[in-house]
């Protein structure tokens, strides 16, 4: 993707996605002899033209635009959360992008612009991520929602849907779905996708017809694990909706984690590569593993891996050592949860299982560790190991010898990095 080519009606250069990534929304720093983007912590901002100042909060009313001049207040807007708006538009390629402060309150500014229409019937395509499944049919919003599969979606349309929504790949069978085919089969009703799992590095699904893009920005965009933060991009038209929604709402997104976002994207497409590369390794490894029954891994690629056991999947998530059991993905270190337990037990057991989350399954975030060491750690939790009593009467550990065959050789010795 690197040959990959932006433009937007923001600037006009082309760059390459990787050189976006470092230098998009920072283009004017030089200019102003910084190096490193400010964050500006202000919550509101003096003016000495109350009139000039009522204007621009009107004209904001009227159609969310991003005020001119000076910033009001920060239920407005941020400098530095609009640098990496800036940033995340110019990597999907969209007019603009709007960032909120998780990616639930993202996914609640959709549904509630739509809403305000009065399309409150949405089209969605399972798996989801389990809290948007429970938004969506739990109907918290005033919403309705018919599933089906792609194929369905043309037939499911009625005057009153507002969106489609989509994820691909899937959370967590990392389903795959033919975005543009999908797009088509939307008409004139807006396809949302979430390319939280693929990111611009592998799939731009504005460019496949998808009018708005979600992102949890927690997992690949901030990619160290330390800030949460939700982002949609889209058309400039739909993105002032979202800005009134946000100012309306409050679920703004704080400096300092627009800040982190910002500096996050510049290593976004070495961090998805490198673990892409490990986790391609390791579906293999663990596709030809008789202690696994299946495994997901995407056409595209990425990170993440799915895959179903033949013992009891708690059991692994118990003996994991390098590997951290946690919830949530897309960080440096590599993380294993077990859905129908934590992300998806909010999910239905019978919609969880027809939508491919079967009880066995778990979800492995590839980070950027040694590939040796993660399948060192994986081919540990797999195998049970027995209690052996030695001769003094203490126990030990040990695995059978069928089972250190299935470990790779170690790597050669190498000189101690610096």
């Amino acid at each position: 993707m690197d040959s990959a080519r932006t433009s937007t009606a923001s600037r006009t250069p082309l760059r390459a996605l990787a050189t976006e990534a470092v230098h998009a929304g920072r283009d004017d720093l030089a200019r102003q002899g910084l190096h490193a983007p400010p964050i500006d912590l202000s919550t509101t901002y003096p003016s000495y033209d109350s009139r000039g100042e009522a204007a621009r909060i009107d004209a904001f009313a009227a159609t969310g635009a991003e005020p001119d001049g000076p910033p009001v207040y920060g239920r407005l807007g941020n400098p530095t959360v609009a640098r990496f708006e800036t940033a995340l538009a110019r990597l999907e390629n969209t007019e603009a992008a709007v960032a909120f402060a998780s990616g639930m309150a993202a996914l609640t500014a959709v549904l509630l612009v739509r809403a305000s229409l009065g399309l409150r019937h949405v089209v969605a395509v399972r798996p989801l991520y389990g809290c948007s499944d429970h938004l969506l049919t739990a109907g918290l919003l005033g919403t309705e929602v018919t599933w089906t599969d792609p194929a369905g979606v043309a037939d499911a349309l009625r005057p009153d849907t507002g969106l489609v929504l989509v994820e691909s790949p899937a959370n967590p069978t990392l389903a795959e779905i033919d975005l543009r085919a999908l797009a088509h089969s939307c008409g004139t009703v807006p396809l949302l996708a979430d390319n939280t799992f693929a990111t611009p590095v592998l799939q731009r699904p504005a460019e496949h017809g998808a009018r708005l893009v979600l992102h949890s920005a927690t997992k690949y965009l901030g990619g160290h694990g330390d800030v949460m933060a939700g982002v949609v991009a889209c058309d400039e038209e739909f993105a002032g909706h979202l800005r009134q929604v946000r100012f309306a709402t409050g679920g703004v997104l704080h400096p300092l984690a627009g800040y982190l976002l910002l500096r996050g994207l510049s290593t976004l497409p070495v961090r998805v590569r490198a673990a892409s590369t490990t986790a391609a390794e390791l579906a293999r490894r663990l596709a030809a593993d008789p202690r696994v029954t299946r495994v997901h891994y995407p056409r595209i690629g990425g990170a993440m891996i799915a895959f179903e056991v033949d013992g009891d999947p708690h059991d692994v998530i118990g003996r994991v050592r390098l590997i951290t059991p946690a919830v949530s993905l897309g960080s440096v270190d590599t993380l294993i949860q077990h859905p129908a337990s934590i992300s998806h037990r909010i999910v239905d057991a019978d919609d969880r299982k027809g939508a491919g989350v079967s009880d066995r399954l778990l979800r492995l975030s590839v980070g950027l560790e040694d590939l040796e060491d993660l399948w060192a750690d994986l081919d540990a939790a797999l195998e049970r190991a027995p209690v052996l009593v030695d001769e003094t009467g203490a126990t030990t550990a040990s695995r059978p010898w069928s089972a250190r065959q299935h470990r790779p050789s170690p790597p050669p010795a190498r000189p101690a990095e610096r």
